[in-house]
Order: structure tokens, then sequence, then C-alpha cells
């Protein structure tokens, strides 16, 4: 992208450890559908649970970030901050439902649109002309995510075209939290943001659990223990996406970010012997590809000698 680092990820050694924190936070984040699978409750009720369990250490953590600067919990939250929380109330909200009603192959190459959507925005609003292989990274990497999705199928679910559509509008959804998030990490921490996000987000997922009637209390002792899994990966991994995106462009970290189902498709295999056919191996292996082609191809160009 040719957009102008931040002064944090102006050297090389910046930009890389930015990169291997959002690398962490995406790999972090892909094993979220283990537990939400675990968690023995609604689709919307276990994204409330994620919030509502993170909430505390996040609140933790934050208060103890008052002395850096855009840190703390002091005074009222910033727009930027609440409206990334309700993108991404309305990003679970989706992308479960999605999950439910549609089948695996459409609902993941459907989420997966969020780097073309950030690609877009950047380009026609920020005047972020990407470059010609940035473009053929997003398309490999969303390429691989949809051969993975493909090769393992599903049945169409029982209501396709709501499922798509729900599927359709989490890329959208995530895209502006993304987006939210980096223009808010230009003068806020990413531990207050996160919190205020959280905060937004919870209640907001409460509400449409009860309006769609789903179950809000887990069922068991080992949904609990999900739900409680969950805040903790909300905090390692949103808040390693947060604090990433203060330092890496976001259409770079929107296509780094399509790890997360390699690293879900991986955990399904382990733990719960879901085959792993060479046809999801190679879709993972081109999401890669293009995730390291994007990274790449998103490096500061050389200064032009005179």
């Amino acid at each position: 992208m040719s957009a102008a680092p931040t002064p944090e990820s102006s050297t090389p050694v910046a930009s890389g450890r930015a990169l291997g924190v959002l690398i962490f936070g995406a790999v972090v984040i892909g094993f979220v559908p283990i537990l939400v699978r675990l968690s023995d409750t609604g689709s919307a009720a276990a994204g409330f649970w994620r919030l509502a369990f993170a909430l505390p250490l996040l609140a933790l953590i934050a208060a103890r970030s008052a002395s850096t600067p855009g840190g703390g919990l002091g005074g009222a939250p910033s727009r930027l901050a609440m409206i990334a929380g309700a993108m991404f109330a309305l990003d679970l909200g989706f992308w479960h439902y999605g999950i439910a009603l549609t089948s695996v192959a459409n609902a993941t190459v459907l989420t997966n649109l969020t780097p073309v959507v950030v690609t877009a925005f950047a380009w026609i609003f920020l005047a972020q002309k990407p470059r010609k292989l940035f473009l053929l990274a997003v398309g490999l990497a969303i390429g691989g995510a949809g051969l993975m999705a493909a090769a393992r199928g599903g049945a169409a679910g029982p209501s396709p075209g709501w499922g798509n559509a729900a599927a359709a509008l989490t890329a959208l959804w995530y895209a502006f939290y993304f987006l939210a998030v980096s223009a808010a990490r230009r003068t806020e921490a990413a531990t207050r943001i996160m919190f205020w996000s959280s905060l937004t987000g919870a209640p907001l997922l409460l509400l449409a659990a009860l309006a769609l009637g789903e179950p809000i209390l887990p069922g068991s002792l080992g949904g609990w223990a999900a739900c409680a899994g969950l805040g903790l990966l909300h905090v390692a991994g949103q808040g390693s996406i947060a604090w990433a995106l203060g330092r890496l462009p976001p259409a770079t970290a929107s296509v780094v970010v399509l790890i997360q189902p390699l690293v879900a498709a991986i955990a399904g295999w382990i733990l719960f012997a879901e085959a792993l056919g060479p046809l999801q191996a190679l879709g993972g292996a081109i999401t890669l590809g293009g995730v390291a082609l994007a990274q790449w191809s998103a490096r500061p160009r050389p200064p032009v000698q005179s």
C-alpha cells in the first residue's frame, strides 16, 4: 500500500515486530470457532459471554496503562472505540448465524471478503492506492481460503439465502471494525480501545440473543469453561490485532488475519478428528503464500535516486 507508515512502524524492525504480533493474534483467534462449538449456548449469546468474560481483564490492563499516551480509562470513550464495538458485535452475531444457516464453504468464503472491502475503502476514501502485486496477493489469499472451505464442504444449511447474506455482511462489519480501530489507534492505546469497544459490544449481543430467543446460560460446566476461554482468547487475540493495527496499514493487516481459517482447520483436525484433505492443505498453502506476498508487496518503496 502507498500509505505512509506511522512513526512507530517506520523501521523494518518495528514493522517486523508488529507483523509478528498480528500473526500471533490471528493464530489465537483461529481457535475461537472450537470454543464457540463447545460453548453450549446460543450464537449471539456466545459472543456476549466472550466479551463479558474479557471485560474484567481488559479493565485491569487498561487501568495499568494510564501512564502511556492515550491509555487508561479516564474520560468518556471515544466515538471510534464505540463504533468499533458496535461493528464487532455485528461481526460476531452475523458470523455465527451465517455458519448456522448456510454451508461451511459459503460462510467461510463470503466472510473472508474483508480484505476486499478494506482495500477498496482505503483506495476510494483514503487515497491509499494498492499496488497490483498487493491486489494479486489478496486474490490468492481469498482463493486459498475458498478452496479450504470448498474442500471441507458441508450441507447447504436450513436457509442458504439468509446465511449467505449474513456471511457477506460479516465481511463488511469486520472491515469497518478494522478501519475504526486503525483510526482510533492514532490517538488511543490498544488496551483502552479494546475495553470500550468490548463494553459497547457486549450489551448489544445480549439484546440480540434475548430478542432471538436464544439460550443465554451455558447448559454445562464445560460450556462455562468454553465461554471463559473465549474471553481469554479475545483479550490475547483481538488485543494483539488492535495493537498491530496502530503500526501496520489496515489493508495489509486484513490480509494477514486470513490465516485464521487455516488455524481453525488444523485445530479441528487435531481436536475433533476432522479430516484435513489434500485440497484443504493446498488451500492453506495458497492462503499463506498470499499473506506472505501481501506483506512483501506492502513494504515501503526505496527512495528514487536522483
